[in-house]
């Protein structure tokens, strides 16, 4: 998957925004719903350096999820930087297929969503809960 692609993915989910509270090098996808108004600032779910070689992306997993994908996969880590028992880094070189990333992308964003207060889902039209 390249960067294009990873950016298209995940601005493609209700409420999905690119902000960049790090820098310009570090793409934060996030994602806000009109029932907080504009001074609701959403909730993170990838990071990107869309630029980097090899392209990773951190994204969020449940805790038990995320060690039986480290112990399968070698291509996911612990997030630099951030909640290692939450995020996990997915390297993006193509060893993991564009259907398992787009998986892995769906299920950080429907974590962080199922998390919102209830109208903020409702806004969203979001009715389902993480795989």
């Amino acid at each position: 998957m390249d960067a294009a692609l990873l950016r298209e993915l995940c601005l493609g989910f209700p409420g999905a925004y690119e902000d960049f509270p790090f820098g310009p090098e570090a793409s934060v996808f996030k994602v806000r719903s009109t029932a907080g108004g504009d001074d609701w600032p959403g909730k993170m779910f990838a990071l990107a350096n869309l630029d980097a070689v090899p392209l990773t992306v951190a994204l969020k997993c449940d805790p038990a999820l995320a060690v039986q994908l480290r112990a399968a996969h070698p291509e996911i880590t612990g997030a630099w930087h951030m909640n290692k028992r939450h995020w996990s880094d997915v390297r993006l070189d193509g060893a993991l297929a564009v259907e398992d990333v787009r998986n892995l992308v769906e299920d950080s964003y429907d974590l962080v969503v199922a998390g919102l207060p209830r109208a903020h889902r409702e806004a969203l039209g979001w009715s389902r809960l993480a795989r």
